[in-house]
């Protein structure tokens, strides 16, 4: 894994995780099993501490969301085994419908750029540039902390709020105050600044979350292993095409479904990008052009449910990134 690069976190480590409660444990509260769970799984995740959603959403599989009881309730040393394996268990399969993308930063990308002469010049170039927006040629020391934003993941520094050390650093450095600095004079105070925070990486990495999500096709298996589940979508695109007697393009029709309610299947949104207009192009030309002339409902059906495995298929081969908030 390359620093700054993206890495998928599936529930792949946490299926390999056996846990063990200490031998001098008899009993212990549900909030107390929790919390080991918890952190035994966060340090088989870069030391990642789990995002509340993740938490959540595993505890529901459970039935344990927010139950006040369960987390007051003294479990016998059996019970609380029990529940780990459950737990860890709903953790991996929430991963793995919704895997979580990170970076996980440890100071080698800031070390390429500090380690070329001629790479830090133009990184600190364009970062002077940047921040001289009135073209003075002159920019504060305080500019300093806007210069380590601008960089942000992908040049290897952390969100600032999750680098607690960095005031110390920039107040060691001198990089306070409406001093103003040339180019050079900015480069030079830089990087001290950029090699103190490698340093503080290498000793303790950092984990960031992307804003990213990753559609592999789980999801969609999952609607297709549930026969209830798949005749509940069809019936509803039966009840689409029905109320829009217009409409004898079955094709159309299921793609229009698809592309509105194709969120709550497990398919990406189909404004996400590029690539998932492509992703429908190809599946919908995947499907031999007769079969859109079915006309029995049953036959609508078996197209619906092969419509959605060429979707599962091509999701798994070639998983679709897009932004979280879409």
């Amino acid at each position: 894994m390359s620093e700054g690069g993206m890495t998928l976190l599936d529930g792949t480590d946490l299926r390999s995780l056996h846990l063990s409660l200490p031998d001098s444990t008899v009993t212990l509260t549900g909030a107390e099993l929790l919390d080991f769970v918890e952190s035994k799984a966060s340090e088989s995740l870069f030391g990642l501490s789990l995002p509340h959603h993740l938490k959540s959403s595993a505890l529901l599989r459970l039935n344990l969301a927010d139950d006040l009881t369960f987390r007051r309730q003294q479990l016998t040393r059996e019970a609380a085994v029990n529940i780990l394996d459950q737990y860890v268990t709903a953790i991996a399969d929430e991963l793995n419908e919704n895997p979580l993308v990170v970076s996980v930063l440890n100071g080698n990308t800031l070390r390429l750029f500090l380690e070329d002469e001629d790479d830090f010049a133009m990184l600190a170039e364009n970062l002077f540039t940047d921040l001289d927006v009135k073209d003075k040629g002159k920019i504060s020391k305080s500019e300093v902390r806007n210069a380590l934003l601008h960089m942000g993941v992908e040049m290897g520094i952390p969100p600032l709020q999750e680098l607690p050390m960095l005031n110390d650093i920039l107040k060691k450095h001198g990089a306070e105050g409406e001093e103003e600095l040339g180019q050079a004079q900015f480069a030079e105070l830089l990087q001290p600044i950029l090699e103190e925070i490698a340093d503080t990486l290498a000793k303790k990495h950092i984990v960031v979350v992307q804003n990213i999500k990753i559609v592999n096709g789980s999801k969609l298996r999952k609607v297709l292993s549930d026969e209830k589940q798949l005749n509940k979508v069809a019936e509803k695109m039966l009840q689409e095409k029905r109320s829009n007697k217009d409409d004898e393009n079955n094709m159309k029709t299921i793609r229009s479904f698809l592309e509105e309610n194709g969120n709550e299947l497990g398919l990406p949104p189909s404004e996400a990008n590029e690539t998932v207009l492509s992703l429908y192009d190809s599946v919908f030309a995947d499907i031999e052009i007769a079969k859109f002339a079915a006309e029995s409902e049953s036959e609508l059906r078996e197209l619906v449910k092969e419509t959605l495995e060429k979707f599962a298929e091509q999701l798994e081969a070639n998983p679709v990134y897009c932004d979280i908030d879409i």
